[in-house]
């Protein structure tokens, strides 16, 4: 566990705050595997829009997930994961935090 001490915490926050939305984890689950768009994520969840592009938002201010094209377009926005976001998903699997 002296590895544990090491680690930065604020690596448990952005943790903390992914698992604790199934939305937000199940959006950037769909991301790891590649850049998408909300209706793309939406439909491969089964979640409502709202509440992919709600998880997208809030992943984005956090800057676990990016937006691919110009923040000016409004349709066909593609997203993808930040090199923290994978990191963090990468952890986040190996510790057994997702189903």
């Amino acid at each position: 566990m002296e590895n544990e001490r090491n680690e930065d915490p604020t690596d448990w926050d952005q943790i903390g705050f992914i698992i604790s939305s199934k939305y937000r984890t199940a959006v950037l689950e769909q991301l790891v595997d590649g850049p998408s768009i909300p209706s793309s994520i939406a439909s491969r969840t089964s979640l409502p829009i709202t509440h992919v592009s709600r998880a997208l938002r809030s992943l984005r201010e956090r800057s676990l997930v990016e937006l691919l094209v110009s923040k000016e377009k409004r349709k066909g926005r593609i997203y993808g994961v930040t090199e923290e976001g994978k990191r963090l998903w990468e952890r986040i699997e190996a510790e057994g935090m997702v189903d």
